[in-house]
């Protein structure tokens, strides 16, 4: 099923397209004042399962395409990785008309976000996200970056992309432990805007494997996620309001996986823990019913995901690292914290006794 979501913005508005990537030249080659220089950005396993159809769907519709690889995986999305892609624009002699196709994950959409708001202080990029994580949020909104030693996402700047296009089909090639990460991205947006798609997720029967979710539920979690994002986004561009609710989660999620290097745990299992985190210290607080907060307990375990932290680092370090935190306002950590599901709040007023508490209360996850 087709499906075509606008994200309405002041400027740089665009469209995300539920569509095959066969049609991904078709559907760019109308967009105004795009030159006919394209490079697609992704890494080896992807491209070797997409490239020459996203190559041919180009050349096809008048491209001059060219490629650059990165090696995947969270520890490479750094500066030194980043000037690969500078160096193939400045090969392929990209200008300011060209266009960057990242064709990948959360971890590809990002960095070649970045490299084209700063190659040439700004060209074109198009998003072609290939794993769920990066269709339900990563890919929408324009936010860019590459990571710190010392924190996730702290080298960034938001561009917008031209088109994001997602193909529901790519899926059936995503590895398990892939798809359960995105799940829960996709739990976020139940907590923090749509209490029907939490309760559609709670009514199926497994949430742990694509085949068993099917083709339908799949479906509804793609375009009701693109569209919470792009409504947040379109009230929101830059996130100094409503768009802060699309990090719940990650404000502990991203502690744990800095502090873990980003080799124990994925994206997804960290925002599942630190979904988790942020539920009992909602309940600590008296803001979100118990009750409640084991839904979410239950729905994060039903897709096969943490809700422990791991072992390998000491606990007590995490408080610290929230300071290092992009959202921290003022020198105070700024949490998203759950009222019911389908709303949120934003605050500031989170003790750090509070956060210490709530995590000596998770128990440590033995099989990360």
């Amino acid at each position: 099923m087709s499906s075509v979501i606008p994200v309405s913005l002041p400027q740089n508005s665009y469209d995300i397209a539920i569509a095959s990537i066969a049609e991904l030249g078709d559907r760019i080659q109308p967009l105004s004042k795009l030159g006919k220089k394209a490079l697609i950005v992704s890494n080896a396993a992807i491209f070797k399962q997409y490239g020459q159809t996203v190559t041919d769907s180009l050349t096809q519709a008048g491209f001059t395409v060219s490629s650059c690889l990165l090696p995947a995986g969270e520890r490479y999305k750094t500066p030194a990785t980043l000037q690969k892609i500078y160096d193939a624009a400045l090969e392929n002699r990209l200008e300011r008309s060209s266009v960057m196709i990242a064709l990948g994950g959360g971890v590809i959409g990002d960095m070649t976000g970045f490299a084209a708001a700063t190659w040439l202080r700004g060209i074109n990029v198009v998003q072609v996200p290939t794993s769920l994580l990066a269709m339900v949020d990563a890919a929408i909104g324009g936010k860019t970056g590459v990571n710190h030693p010392r924190g996730k996402n702290l080298i960034g700047a938001f561009h917008q992309p031209r088109l994001v296009l997602i193909d529901p089909e790519v899926l059936k090639t995503l590895p398990a432990r892939e798809f359960r990460a995105a799940i829960a991205e996709v739990i976020k947006y139940g907590i923090i805007w749509d209490a029907e798609l939490f309760e559609m997720l709670e009514q199926a029967k497994r949430l742990d494997q694509i085949r068993a979710v099917g083709d339908e539920l799949v479906q509804e979690m793609l375009v009701r996620s693109a569209k919470a994002k792009a409504h947040v986004v379109s009230k929101d561009e830059k996130e100094s309001g409503l768009r802060e609710i699309l990090n719940y989660g990650h404000t502990i999620g991203h502690a744990i996986e800095s502090l873990t290097n980003y080799k124990v745990i994925n994206h997804g299992e960290g925002v599942a823990i630190g979904m988790m985190a942020a539920g009992l210290i909602a309940v600590e607080m008296g803001l979100w019913d118990r009750a409640e907060c084991d839904r979410q307990k239950a729905l994060i375990e039903k897709a096969g995901l943490p809700t422990q932290i791991p072992g390998g680092f000491d606990r007590s370090e995490i408080v610290p690292t929230l300071q290092a935190d992009k959202k921290v306002k003022d020198g105070k950590v700024r949490f998203v914290l759950p009222r019911q599901i389908g709303t949120v709040i934003v605050t500031d007023q989170v003790a750090p006794d509070t956060i210490e508490k709530v995590l000596n209360s998770i128990d440590l996850l033995r099989d990360p």
